[in-house]
């Protein structure tokens, strides 16, 4: 099955992911992926959760923290400004203490423990992963399009929505309790109790996460593809890493390998060096045949220059979907 079958065979897929190692093409499959549900008339988000974002170099143009921005019609693109969310979050916080207990200012030893907690090293990619939630929660996108961080920290990803549910939902079974011992105190003096904000912004971040979560393991819905290219390394990590996603229902749903050498080369007159290396790739990817069989997707060749500018990615996607998908396949 080719990777544009793939989209036609399961239309209900809106979630879709590129996963691997850093530098095999996971920006430019994202960005031509996009091109191509553009080109045919849905609305589409492509959308970075990398911290070291690319896609204003993919798509040669600014804009990492200007929100989505319009890239072609239907096409839009977002860098996420961690640093801007925390201090965002940040704010936040200290508004809730205020309006929670009624203080003048937030007490010095809580604006310690505010700063401390964003300098923790995990806070740039948990603020990357709440402002993703936002956009997955909003909905106003037929397709979105992560543009996954390297397979290692994708992973971190990818477990940190059950770890903040088992997480918030102990914060919520304390508060609950808590809770109905002050429901107890209250009905025995005869007091009205006040409405729990505390417990009732847990049920609320608890209900976001929920969702993000559901959606990164809909069999339905969600599309993991593992890009791949004609390397031993590659090929090891890869079958380690589907493994992991695994423990995550994580839906793999194919494979893309890239950086294939034409076989017309060797009937040219090339350096033997290139020989030697095309002869390499060719066991290679015979291993890929095996390994994955029918779940190969697609198999892209090496550009002659970087993916970067629309003229390039219109080429990613020719060669990952075949023509350029002006037309609904409904239409």
């Amino acid at each position: 099955m080719s990777l544009a079958a793939f989209f036609q065979k399961f239309p209900d897929v809106r979630y879709i992911m590129y996963g691997g190692k850093g530098g095999l093409g996971k920006t430019s499959f994202s960005a031509a992926t996009a091109y191509y549900l553009a080109r045919r008339g849905y609305k589409v988000l492509v959308f970075s959760v990398d911290p070291q974002a690319s896609l204003s170099d993919i798509f040669q143009r600014d804009i990492y923290g200007r929100g989505p921005v319009e890239i072609i019609p239907g096409l839009f693109a977002q860098e996420i400004d961690a640093d801007r969310h925390i201090k965002e979050y940040q704010d936040q916080i200290r508004r809730k203490i205020l309006e929670m207990y009624g203080f003048d200012r937030v007490p010095d030893e809580i604006e310690h423990y505010i700063a401390a907690a964003s300098a923790e090293p995990a806070m740039e990619e948990s603020a990357i992963f709440d402002q993703v939630v936002d956009i997955v929660v909003a909905g106003r996108y037929d397709y979105f399009i992560y543009d996954l961080v390297p397979l290692g920290h994708a992973l971190y990803y990818l477990s940190m929505a059950s770890v903040y549910d088992e997480w918030i939902e102990r914060i919520t079974r304390l508060r609950e309790e808590m809770q109905q011992y002050a429901e107890m105190a209250a009905r025995f003096k005869g007091e009205q109790l006040q409405e729990d904000l505390i417990l009732q912004e847990l049920q609320d971040i608890r209900q976001r996460i929920t969702t993000s979560s559901r959606i990164l393991t809909d069999q339905a819905r969600t599309a993991f593809f593992f890009v791949i290219v004609p390397e031993e390394m590659v090929l090891l990590d890869t079958q380690k890493a589907a493994q992991l996603f695994s423990r995550f229902q994580v839906p793999i749903s194919g494979y893309i390998v890239n950086r294939v050498l034409p076989e017309a080369l060797a009937q040219e007159e090339i350096p033997d060096y290139l020989r030697h290396r095309l002869q390499m790739q060719q066991g290679y990817l015979r291993k890929i045949s095996d390994l994955f069989g029918g779940q190969v997707l697609a198999w892209i060749p090496e550009f002659e220059r970087d993916v970067t500018g629309l003229e390039m990615i219109a080429r990613m996607a020719d060669a990952m979907f075949g023509g350029d998908g002006r037309e609904r396949a409904d239409s």
